[in-house]
């Protein structure tokens, strides 16, 4: 980092304290491959040194699996003798924990090598390398997301979950009713402190509304002219929406398919972008017509299958998808069509954008992000066109030919030219690894559904 801006940090730091005399701790963030955050709590004494030294944890942090163990395969565990890394505050990231007893603060955290440089499996740093391609063309990116989850009961039956009972009536809810603003007032306090958390934070988190299945809710972001901070902050939202459900003694869940027979939970992410006079490139009373909006969505359509397994990195991603639960799952796009990959929503001319809809909320947001610019980077280097877009319900019209398996995914990810072109080969390497050593567990484990099926009947 250099002098300068290690002094505005430092006043960052200092005008926080100043504001904050209360504050007895700090949580310094990061988050993983998985977007499971991670990291150090220290005394406010320590605040200083942090920004400017930052802090030392171990590169294989970045090759964690989903149960937090590092994957040797990957080659930054034992092979490079579990070595640390530096680590340096973001800017702009310091506030406060609302859901904390003891006054507590948290600031996000990005990795370097020892010498300065950004470290490569970083998903922070691999979302900032395909953002630098827009910034070479002179085009600023706005984007916003849409996340989804579920309310639960603390207490699982038999390891399943359970929607909450309802602090107002004491029912759990068993219906869909999306939309339904009965169900949100059922929850209200909860809701409410989501928000009012979001706006202390400064996340920009505008609207919580109903969604497709008993106590699943969506929470809206603002767009935002910085989509690595757009990032940051569905991160730091899914943090806030588990600790205050848990101040309100429920739990939640961000997995993709926790229910069988209900909806998924999603994550959407809206997507416009800028020229150096501030214009919308995708602008257009018809935007059929406007050639940078059909080659961007060309783009993401070509590589959607190789951008699978970041969009859906986990085994139970890919029981999400479904036609009756607004699931894409071929490579299509349309206006105002929610059953297609690739959604424009109608609206002023100066709005047009493209809504992102197959990735699952389970997804590392940095990996979801740098995997759609990826594709529209490619498709307006290359002018490429996707063909017509799909009026009514593209289920019917389209065969399913996305990968619907994570091994499949990783294959597509693996292979491609493209992908790799966009993203540093070392790190897919590394994500590959981990990913395929969570299959292996997986497939390797018997499920009670074999003991029920086989067990006394071969």
């Amino acid at each position: 980092m250099s002098v300068p801006l290690r002094a505005v940090q430092l006043n960052e730091a200092n005008a926080f304290l100043k504001k904050h005399p209360e504050v007895l701790y700090v949580d310094l963030l990061i988050a993983d491959m998985n977007g499971v955050v991670r990291g150090k709590r220290i005394e406010r004494t320590s605040l200083h040194k942090v920004y400017e030294k930052g802090i030392n944890l171990p590169a294989s942090l970045f090759a964690l699996d989903i149960n937090g163990s590092t994957v040797e395969s990957t080659g930054l565990g034992l092979d490079i003798g579990d070595a640390d890394r530096i680590c340096y505050p973001i800017p702009g990231t310091l506030s406060i924990e609302p859901w904390q007893k003891r006054p507590t603060a948290q600031l996000l955290m990005t990795m370097h090598e020892l010498e300065g440089e950004p470290f490569f499996a970083d998903p922070r740093e691999v979302l900032a390398n395909v953002v630098r391609k827009f910034d070479e063309l002179g085009l600023t990116i706005c984007a916003a997301f849409e996340l989804e989850f579920y309310l639960i009961d603390q207490d699982n039956v038999n390891g399943r979950p359970q929607s909450p009972r309802s602090p107002v009536s004491g029912k759990r809810p068993v219906s869909t009713q999306v939309y339904l603003i009965d169900d949100l007032d059922e929850y209200v306090d909860c809701l409410q402190d989501i928000l009012e958390g979001a706006k202390e934070q400064g996340i920009p988190a505008d609207a919580i509304v109903k969604e497709s299945a008993p106590a699943q809710f969506e929470v809206n972001l603002h767009h935002v002219s910085d989509p690595v901070k757009a990032c940051d902050y569905a991160v730091l939202l899914k943090r806030l929406v588990k600790n205050i459900a848990y101040d309100h003694e429920m739990d939640t869940t961000f997995m993709a398919k926790p229910y069988p027979g209900q909806a998924g939970n999603g994550l959407h992410v809206h997507i416009s972008i800028l020229d150096k006079e501030g214009n919308n490139i995708f602008a257009s009373e018809d935007p059929e017509q406007n050639a940078a909006l059909r080659h961007a969505i060309g783009g993401v359509l070509e590589t959607l299958p190789a951008q699978m397994a970041f969009l859906c990195p986990n085994v139970n991603s890919y029981r999400r998808f479904g036609a009756q639960f607004y699931v894409p799952n071929s490579p299509s796009w349309g206006i105002d069509n929610r059953t297609v990959a690739v959604r424009v929503p109608t609206g002023s001319a100066d709005a047009v954008r493209i809504e992102h809809r197959v990735a699952g909320a389970d997804a590392n947001p940095y990996l979801l992000m740098a995997s759609v610019l990826a594709g529209i980077h490619h498709g307006l280097t290359n002018q490429i066109e996707p063909g017509a877009p799909v009026e009514g319900n593209s289920y019917e019209q389209n065969e399913q030919s996305l990968p619907n398996n994570l091994r499949d995914a990783l294959r597509e990810l693996d292979d491609s030219e493209v992908m790799a072109r966009y993203i540093d080969p070392m790190y897919i390497d590394v994500f590959v690894a981990c990913k395929e050593s969570e299959l292996a567990e997986f497939e390797n484990s018997i499920s009670d559904l074999e003991y029920n099926w086989y067990l006394h009947t071969v």
